[in-house]
């Protein structure tokens, strides 16, 4: 299984938002956010602090996906 952030790019477009509000309204480091383009996974305090700013449930910022192996 794989994870996906497809939702939150997604909810980014839906609130006029980009990258850059989400990462300083968050306090989202740099590394963070390069691990959130790459579909990797992230704590969840930061899922958190991303639905707090998004006023969202994590499972609409992410999912988990079946791998293109399985």
């Amino acid at each position: 299984m794989a994870i996906s952030y497809n939702k939150l790019w997604k909810l980014l477009i839906d609130n006029h938002m980009i990258k850059k509000d989400l990462k300083e309204k968050a306090e989202l480091s740099t590394a963070t956010m390069a691990k959130l383009g790459k579909n990797e996974s992230v704590s969840l305090d930061v899922l958190v602090r991303i639905c707090k700013v998004l006023n969202c449930e994590i499972g609409d910022v992410v999912e988990i996906v079946k791998d293109k192996r399985e």
